[in-house]
């Protein structure tokens, strides 16, 4: 879901081990390929998409709902492509 002055999306951990290290380096790789500051929420707990540490303190498990968030001129793109990559599993065999 894009909104015009917020770009954001929900999406569902959908690999068996969660947002462990490997994937958490994975994100923050792309979210840091583009011009926008993206934000990762969850249970009411807001970390910066690019931070590893950050990320993996979410204890992000399978099944975990995560709210992206994004600002910045290439913030569309990037919540697109961060959607993209939990949902692909960070690339993972499930």
């Amino acid at each position: 879901m894009l909104n015009s002055n917020k770009p954001c999306a929900e999406v569902t951990i959908r690999n068996r081990k969660g947002l462990h290290a490997r994937a958490s380096a994975k994100f923050v790789k792309c979210a840091e390929s583009f011009d926008a500051t993206v934000r990762v929420i969850r249970d009411g707990q807001t970390v910066g998409g690019t931070s590893i540490m950050g990320l993996m303190m979410l204890a992000a498990g399978p099944g975990a709902v995560l709210q992206l968030e994004a600002e910045g001129p290439e913030g569309p793109e990037a919540i697109e492509a961060l959607v993209a990559l939990i949902e692909s599993g960070f690339g993972e065999e499930s």
